[in-house]
């Protein structure tokens, strides 16, 4: 199919049905570029043959967006979670990635229906002064997430290379040319780039299970809540910090604005068609993460909790134990190969996050290595100057706050975006039913409580 013309995305999607002419469905109008610029609508779809057929060609989107939900800031609470607690918390991580489907099908519906990224509806309705603000938190939250890639990405270096800390951390300046280059030969191989190294950490995990071959009937018991979780203060504090972890801001702005580089018809029926296969990639995709997150728990309750080593908590720490304990040299290698190839998957869709972040709020287009080795920039020299001063330790505290700073910006995402889709005159007949906004406000209720709590303790030492 061909690319459609630029600009009648957004001049398609501004006039409310039924409306007058000259009124929006946004405060004002986007009559710019895209988001994306010239990636959107660059991946041709099929507009006949099978649904496998179809949807193939908008499988891709949803498995970037699986990459920040199991980022190397997501390693440390699953790690702590598993040791502490066993196979408890298994239900916890259940219900965060159950969030996680539900906003994140929110934020493809946004995209698809509106011709906007999540940006670009934020400082559309607005006022200017709120956007920026908005702008602001959401720049603080992909420094935070850049900086817990950046920190992981460097222990994975050591671990496998004995490459110091500190060295680590700088060469991971390196990787803006892996993303210009991936970039430069279209969306279609930045995907393929993505979905390797998931299957790379898949197979990772998968190999562990099987090496730790954990009771199936206690994994399975795990999954289903028990009393615990609230009336331990301890187990109750990991999971708010894991479903605090999981649901990361800057993946709603780069979701809504992905899902528009496939070429579907820019029509209600097109938009319709684009959306049920846009949430069928996403939900199928972070079924994946569940697997991830739920291996990298149920790994440390087989191994650590099993064994009375409740007291591991860092990555490090678990690298360390994973062969003497399990028996296999290979673990350890294994575990620190998936480290690796998580960090890099999430540094390539946070610079994604980052560009669509900025045009979207201030129409403002750098070039992508600019705005990539700014923000890594921005990352690497808080690594290297807490190493330095604090040592290693330091850095594990340094990754805790970048999972505290990404609680405190993740309402000021979710709720709007909560707000569009639930609203008839920006997204007309893809407005999402009364039963899903009942359940998407509750999502966020949840999790906005449960960030303050999680702010509330890490400041108060509680």
């Amino acid at each position: 199919m061909a690319r459609h013309e630029q600009g009648t995305v957004c001049d398609a999607v501004t006039e409310a049905p039924g409306s007058a002419p000259g009124s929006w469905r946004f405060e004002r109008a986007t009559r710019e570029q895209p988001s994306l610029g010239r990636m959107n609508a660059s991946v041709p779809v099929r507009a006949s043959g099978t649904w496998l057929r179809r949807f193939l060609a908008f499988v891709g989107p949803g498995y970037m967006v699986s990459v920040g939900y199991m980022d190397p800031g997501n390693w440390a609470t699953d790690i702590a979670g598993g040791a502490q607690f066993g196979y408890t918390l298994l239900s916890v991580i259940l219900l965060s990635n159950l969030m996680a489907i539900v906003l994140q099908a929110l934020a493809a519906r946004l995209g698809i229906a509106t011709g906007r990224d999540l940006a670009q509806a934020c400082r559309d309705h607005y006022p200017r002064p709120v956007s920026l603000l908005l702008w602001i938190a959401c720049e603080a939250a992909i420094i935070a997430c850049d900086l817990a890639e950046v920190i992981g990405t460097a222990i994975a270096l050591k671990l496998l290379f004995g490459i110091p800390l500190i060295l680590g951390a700088t060469i991971t300046a390196l990787d803006v040319f892996l993303i210009l280059l991936l970039m430069r030969r279209g969306f279609r191989a930045l995907e393929a780039f993505v979905i390797a190294l998931l299957a790379v950490i898949f197979v990772c995990f998968g190999v562990q299970i099987a090496l730790a071959a954990p009771p199936i009937q206690a994994v399975l018991g795990g999954f289903l809540p028990t009393p615990e979780i609230v009336t331990n203060p301890a187990a109750l504090y990991i999971a708010i910090g894991i479903i605090g972890a999981t649901v990361m801001p800057h993946n709603l702005y780069l979701h809504s604005s992905i899902v528009q580089t496939r070429a579907y018809p820019r029509d209600e029926a097109g938009r319709r068609d684009a959306i049920h296969f846009a949430v069928t990639d996403s939900t199928l995709a972070l079924m994946l993460a569940l697997f991830v997150n739920a291996a990298i728990l149920i790994m440390a309750a087989s191994v650590f909790h099993a064994q009375g080593r409740t007291d591991v908590q860092e990555i490090e720490q678990a690298y360390e134990l994973l062969s003497p304990l399990l028996g296999a040299g290979i673990a350890s290698t294994l575990f620190a190969v998936a480290l690796l190839a998580s960090g890099l998957n999430s540094t390539v869709t946070a610079t994604l996050a980052g560009q669509i972040v900025m045009e979207g709020f201030l129409r403002l287009r750098i070039p992508d290595w600019a705005r990539r080795l700014l923000t890594r920039a921005l990352a690497i020299v808080p690594v290297v100057g807490v190493t330095a001063l604090y040592g290693e330790q330091g850095t594990a505290r340094l990754l805790v706050l970048s999972q505290v700073v990404l609680s405190m910006q993740l309402p000021f995402a979710v709720i709007p975006l909560v707000g569009f889709v639930s609203d008839k005159g920006k997204m007309g007949a893809h407005v999402i039913p009364n039963w899903l906004k009942i359940l998407a406000w509750t999502i966020a209720a949840i999790i906005v409580a449960l960030n303050v709590k999680l702010l509330f303790d890490t400041i108060t030492g509680a």
